[in-house]
């Protein structure tokens, strides 16, 4: 009887430490995942004030694209997401601290190298069915089900959606043809 006492015991501590240390991860994950606290760095501001005019923000759907759903690899893989994210914060401060000037053009061409196309394929599934646009659609086909050796990545040809820096905002539904 005293075993099963000692193991309750035991469960409940590890509970009452275990639920605040990961409300406190989570909160800290969350928080720290938004557009606005991107933007709270300098450095970043450039590029979040320009994703703001891009279509990941303003289009028909409604629908918006943040900084995670880009720069980070899918939450669904758990351990990968919270390392490359933590990586990414690191390497942000650390840079912030050290560096003499921030090098927005290198810093953009690093970020396009390192994408894959799983982060964009994310929000983008449904490449290979457009029906209004047959050209995409076989472009696409290349993307996806590429040769051996003919690998192509979403940014070869998509590079410029994102981080321009614009004057106003630019809806594509009322964009003149």
């Amino acid at each position: 009887m005293k075993k099963h006492i000692k193991g309750l015991i035991l469960i409940g501590v590890g509970v009452l430490l275990g639920f605040p240390v990961f409300s406190m991860t989570y909160y800290t994950m969350v928080r720290t995942s938004t557009p606005e606290f991107c933007a709270s760095c300098h450095e970043i501001q450039p590029a979040v004030d320009a994703w703001r005019t891009s279509t990941h923000v303003n289009n028909a759907q409604g629908f918006v694209a943040d900084c995670m759903d880009c720069h980070l690899p899918a939450p669904h893989n758990t351990a990968d997401f919270f390392y490359t994210k933590t990586l990414h914060g690191l390497k942000d401060v650390i840079a912030h601290f050290v560096m003499d000037e921030y090098d927005r053009e290198e810093n953009r061409e690093k970020a396009y190298a390192s994408f894959k196309n799983d982060q964009c394929m994310k929000c983008h599934r449904n490449i290979l069915y457009i029906p209004d646009k047959r050209g995409a659609m076989l472009a696409h086909r290349d993307v996806v089900n590429a040769l051996p050796g003919r690998e192509k990545r979403c940014v070869d040809c998509h590079r410029d959606l994102v981080h321009n820096t614009v004057e106003f905002y630019q809806y594509k539904q009322f964009k003149k043809l």
